[in-house]
């Protein structure tokens, strides 16, 4: 991306959303608007349904959009510029990315109905019982975070590919037997239905899809694993390096996951903690360090599985791979805190208000993490866990390694 900051233009940026029913639908004041302007962004098909305007420059988005959208920003002077999205330029359109870019304040967005407004009309399901995922440009493996059965999504679907897709992962999670309804190019007069299972989806698939579509999901499957931290442990692939159920949930509790905070997934294991993490709410980012490649490997695998596709995995050693890393507003250490240097690069790293949690045990990880609660504050715990299992003809206890617990909420 251009380390250039894009101006403002003087008068702002104008999005319009335009429906399906493309120009015609526009009404009459928006219509203006778009001819009045010195410049029009938009993409190939939105530009195509304008009339001409001579001397109007138009620009395509270009590709890839975040990376090379501030160079044609910066290249906008302060005549009045419009940008043309598809239905609310706010649901998962370009409205976002340019107040992302130049704030609030430069961008006014005039909407159309959208798809998704649409697509529940023609459901017929109130907002409050169905959620909306984006896989806009986005890995479908997003949605399997949303697998439960009964559950309504509408997946907003990147082109006319995406409904084999979705049925695909579908079926692979046991969910072959979930309704899809693709509703294709709401809004016009070649508005269209397609309904199968996804199991009929796959074994045959229909000869032509639109490529505007909107796909209603009604899920019918297994139990899924809920979004309550403790998944069980077996729903990961690991090699024994991993923070088991009980103290995985320990752990995120004290970790107290938000909508947009960050992560640090320290000596990761099988990823658990950061995949948890990002299942609490989609705006939940996270980076799982992890030394040995191997594992490195089995967490992406992990996370896409458990529909968290998008945890960025670092392949190195803390504390040096933790330079230069988006700063972090919560650290779990699971393994190597003894290391020199890491708890006092992770606590450094924390943003004000931020959570960590460490967990040990070793002796010496013990012994640390003592002299690190009297050093800092926070709280220190120890957590044994025990399950009952056969003993000859009886029920008795096995249990696991005691495991201590430090955790701390850095002043603000």
């Amino acid at each position: 991306m251009s380390d250039k900051t894009p101006p403002s233009p003087g008068t702002g940026i104008t999005v319009i959303g335009i429906g399906a029913d493309g120009w015609p639908g526009l009404p009459e004041r928006l219509r203006g608007l778009v001819m009045a302007a010195q410049t029009v962004l938009g993409g190939h098909r939105h530009l195509a349904l304008l009339p001409d305007r001579p001397g109007q420059r138009r620009e395509v988005w270009p590709s890839p959009l975040r990376e090379q959208l501030p160079d044609l920003l910066a290249s906008l002077d302060d005549a009045p510029v419009v940008a043309l999205a598809s239905g609310d330029p706010l649901v998962s359109g370009i409205g976002t990315t340019l107040i992302d870019l130049l704030g609030a304040d430069a961008v006014r967005v005039e909407p159309a109905v959208s798809s998704v407004a649409l697509a529940r009309a023609r459901m017929g399901w109130p907002a409050e019982r169905c959620t909306v995922v984006t896989l806009v440009g986005r890995d479908p493996r997003r949605l399997l975070r949303h697998l439960a059965p009964g559950h309504r999504v509408l997946a907003l679907s990147s082109d006319a590919r995406t409904p084999a897709a979705v049925a695909a992962l579908l079926a692979g999670a046991g969910y072959g037997a979930t309704l899809m309804t693709v509703l294709g190019d709401l809004g016009s007069d070649t508005e269209s239905t397609l309904a199968a299972t996804a199991e009929r989806w796959l074994s045959a698939p229909p000869e032509t899809v639109p490529s505007l579509n909107v796909l209603a999901l009604e899920l019918l499957g297994p139990p899924g694993h809920g979004l309550v931290p403790g998944l069980p442990d077996d729903a990961f692939e690991s090699d024994g390096q991993l923070t088991r159920r009980d103290l995985r949930a320990s752990a995120l509790a004290r970790l107290a996951p938000a909508p947009g905070q960050h992560l640090w997934d320290v000596g990761a294991g099988a990823g658990s903690v950061g995949i948890e993490w990002m299942r609490a709410h989609p705006a939940c980012t996270a980076t799982a360090v992890e030394a040995d490649a191997e594992r490195a490997e089995r967490i992406v695998r992990n996370a896409g599985r458990l529909g968290v596709p998008g945890l960025t995995v670092v392949t190195g050693r803390a504390p040096a791979v933790l330079t230069g890393l988006r700063a972090p507003d919560a650290v779990f250490v699971g393994g190597g805190a003894t290391r020199p240097g890491v708890l006092d690069s992770c606590l450094g790293a924390l943003r004000p208000g931020g959570r960590i949690a460490v967990h040990g045990v070793t002796v010496e990880t013990e012994h640390l993490l003592a002299d690190t609660h009297r050093s800092h504050g926070g709280e220190l715990a120890r957590i044994a866990v025990e399950t009952a299992a056969p003993l000859g003809g009886f029920t008795g206890w096995t249990p696991a390694r005691t495991v201590t617990q430090w955790s701390l909420t850095k002043p603000a």
